[in-house]
């Protein structure tokens, strides 16, 4: 995935997108959000502060909500989640030898 973001900077967490700038722009609370995606107050408060990732279930109701893609919103969670992974299991990883086509 081509991207503007430098390879050592962590990708931007779905849930920081929704705390910093949607939150705000809508004038509306976390409870607020949470009572019309249908969900608990608990689960939006863990997405908001990136305890929890963004799941298909929970892309598409931000998607229906905020008239977005569930697209958009599994992709930054991806992004995230490869960033992760690629830090945390790098010795193993780079133990990989690519194949010889």
């Amino acid at each position: 995935m081509n991207t503007l973001r430098a390879k050592n900077r962590k990708p931007t967490h779905p849930g920081a997108i929704l705390r910093e700038d949607i939150l705000p722009s809508l004038g509306i609370t976390q409870t607020e959000l949470a009572e019309c995606l249908n969900v608990s107050r608990r689960t939006i408060s863990q997405i908001l502060h990136e305890h929890r990732p963004v799941t298909p279930d929970m892309a598409i109701r931000l998607a229906r909500f905020l008239k977005t893609t569930p697209e958009s919103w599994l992709n930054m969670q991806n992004a995230v989640d490869v960033w992760e992974l690629e830090r945390k299991y790098a010795s193993t990883y780079n133990e990989i030898k690519k194949h010889a086509a």
